[in-house]
């Protein structure tokens, strides 16, 4: 147990959950737990909602809120049948804009709710207000560093070989820069992802080797919540549909 919402606001969280399960058919379960490890967010997710059997079948309309308390990672897992509507661009702005900002401030039960009252209406059909400029630099750069990262260690060295180190570096900075400005739109995002690539073509930093993880069921310790307090859905399907994100 996490002991993280009173009795109360568990009680209100399931209480919503039940009123929506009720009227749309549509499950979404919270589950609250203090760590993932040693998975990541995303394999645990998957293995909670294919576990719990969250949604229909052949309807898969079920919906997982986790959060990973002291990795502070939080992940919204999406049956396929909700994806049209929940899709990946919006679960991700429910984290950013709704969800994690109240988590930075101690208030896990205020971004539950308010990220389970934001799926709620988006699969009632209701659009998200349009994300401020700032959200969309965040989350342009959220996208955009990993790219940055392959690219550079994919065509970085050939680069410093072909054109030395420093032009190397500034052709691998131009290109993504450019590409990330085009393809995200934000000059923030573009400067940062260039960035990315002139440092690591600069250094000449290398792939290393990771070891692997190894998998674990259950959900060791955590406090969950849906509608009616069960999870009989019959089990809808689940394909890593949805968001993650970090506060």
């Amino acid at each position: 147990m996490t002991a993280t919402l009173s009795r109360e606001q568990a009680a209100s969280l399931e209480q919503s959950l039940r009123a929506f399960e009720d009227r749309k058919g549509i499950q979404i379960a919270v589950l609250i737990v203090p760590s993932t490890r040693p998975e990541a967010v995303e394999q645990f997710a998957l293995r909670v909602v294919e576990q719990w059997k969250l949604g229909r079948r052949k309807v898969d309309d079920g919906a997982l809120l986790l959060v990973a308390k002291d990795d502070r990672e939080v992940r919204l897992e999406v049956g396929y049948g909700i994806e049209g509507a929940l899709n990946d661009v919006t679960a991700r702005r429910l984290i950013a804009e709704v969800i994690t900002p109240r988590f930075r401030q101690g208030d896990f039960f205020g971004g539950i709710a308010a990220g389970v009252e934001g799926m709620q209406k988006v699969l009632d059909g209701e659009a998200l207000p349009a994300p401020s400029r700032r959200s969309r630099d965040a989350d342009g750069f959220r996208q955009g560093w990993p790219v940055a990262f392959v690219f550079a260690l994919m065509l970085g060295s050939v680069l410093r070989r072909a054109l030395g180190r420093l032009p190397g570096a500034l052709t691998v900075a131009g290109v993504l820069g450019a590409v990330a400005w085009f393809a995200i739109g934000t000059l923030a995002t573009a400067f940062a992802v260039g960035a990315i690539g002139f440092i690591i073509t600069l250094l000449g930093i290398g792939m290393g080797g990771h070891g692997g993880m190894h998998g674990h069921g259950g959900h060791r310790g955590g406090d969950a919540w849906s509608g009616g307090g069960g999870f009989r859905g019959g089990g809808g399907g689940f394909g890593g549909g949805g968001a993650s994100g970090r506060w």
